[in-house]
């Protein structure tokens, strides 16, 4: 039921599937209520819950709009527009969750790529694509990247250091590739309209939020645990007279929160009766320490069943990794990239589809695919030699 999304024949998705998951757990036996509440990772929750608030705030003060605006001033011809929505969707989702930024920014490019006259797709293809890669850069840029943070104890600070570069490499990637297989879009030199979007912005609310955002970012950096700076920015910012408080919580992905605590409970009863030590034995012979190895069953099974549950069922097979910090940058860095494989690879493909379809602009698998794939390929192969260039035996790390 991961894997599809749905129950065929029901109304069934994800996060339906996730509580079933584990309420059977619990009916079967394998895991006492207990021991069910001790599986969720309550900060891993509050992290996407005060990561959420933010980015509604955000939002309902019009500053993603005015983002916009800004670069529909500055974009001359559209390359430029292309480069310039590329890296807004990459670097607003290397801080905030893709998943939003995407919901946020489709509209907004939509509405964009039509008031210039443009080819709305290739404009929505990077949405898609760069909110990926981005979010690669830090902890709190997905759901999986989260996962890992939370699993592997990596700083902040040392997983950006990691991954950025990556990320960086990729969008410049993401821009060559769209550009490639879209000539007909950028090969003119004709300059763009300056029909330019209002801004619609909220000046007080605007600045609150802004100035919440970056000392949470600060704190991110300076070492604070993410969870906590971000449920604390989200308390700070339902304190206010503007907006009501209805409207931020309609602005929550319940359902997310509710997959990832079923999730939990789901995988924990899968690693007390399935991982017995036979089977784990069985595993290392996968060599699963070796990164081509690791790379390549983490991208797989990313695409099999999400990113998010790969992630949880990595765990365990982690734990006796020879190099489990390399290991686990490996697993946020092939996770969130295979993503970009095909339209299914993740939520936040899912999210600009289904934004472009309300709009009326159909995105094909195959107009996907062939820009996706290529992408996906060249950012892990990408992402794998720059893992290895911080290791001491690279030889051996990439087998």
């Amino acid at each position: 039921m991961i894997a599809l999304g749905k129950l065929p024949g029901f109304r069934l998705d994800r996060a339906g599937a996730a509580l079933i998951g584990a309420s059977l757990m619990l009916a079967a036996g394998v895991l006492s209520v207990e021991a069910a509440a001790r599986a969720v990772d309550l900060g891993t929750l509050a992290l996407l819950l005060g990561l959420m608030i933010v980015v509604a705030n955000l939002r309902l003060a019009g500053v993603f709009r005015l983002v916009n605006s800004w670069v529909v001033a500055r974009a001359r011809h559209p390359l430029q527009l292309l480069v310039a929505v590329t890296f807004a969707a990459g670097i607003l989702s290397a801080f905030l969750l893709n998943d939003a930024i995407c919901l946020v920014m489709t509209p907004l490019v939509l509405d964009l790529a039509r008031r210039l006259r443009r080819d709305p797709v290739p404009y929505l293809l990077a949405v898609a694509m760069a909110a990926n890669i981005g979010s690669t850069a830090t902890i709190t840029g997905n759901p999986q990247n989260i996962l890992v943070g939370s699993f592997s104890r990596i700083a902040y600070t040392d997983f950006a250091a990691h991954l950025s570069p990556v990320a960086a490499f990729g969008l410049v990637a993401t821009v060559v590739l769209v550009a490639l297989f879209h000539p007909a879009e950028f090969r003119g030199r004709a300059p763009l309209g300056r029909n330019a979007m209002p801004a619609h912005l909220h000046r007080p609310l605007a600045i609150k939020s802004a100035a919440v955002t970056v000392l949470m970012m600060a704190a991110f950096f300076a070492g604070q645990p993410p969870a906590k700076a971000a449920l604390v920015a989200g308390g700070v910012l339902l304190v206010t007279r503007v907006v009501r408080a209805e409207r931020i919580y309609r602005a929550i992905d319940w359902p997310l929160l509710l997959l990832f605590a079923g999730l939990f409970v789901v995988v924990a009863g899968f690693e007390k009766a399935v991982l017995t030590p036979s089977l784990m034995a069985d595993i290392g012979r996968l060599r699963l320490d070796r990164a081509p190895v690791l790379t390549l069953a983490t991208a797989v099974l990313s695409n099999l069943v999400s990113n998010v549950p790969a992630v949880l069922v990595l765990r365990p097979l982690l734990a006796g990794a020879a190099d489990p910090h390399r290991a686990w940058l490996t697993v946020a860095m092939a996770s969130t990239l295979a993503g970009n494989f095909t339209l299914l690879g993740s939520v936040a493909n899912l999210i600009v589809v289904q934004g472009a379809r309300a709009g009326g602009v159909t995105i094909g698998f195959w107009r996907y695919f062939r820009v996706g794939a290529p992408l996906t390929i060249v950012t892990i192969l990408f992402g794998l030699w720059w893992l290895a260039g911080f290791s001491g035996d690279a030889a051996r790390w990439l087998g």
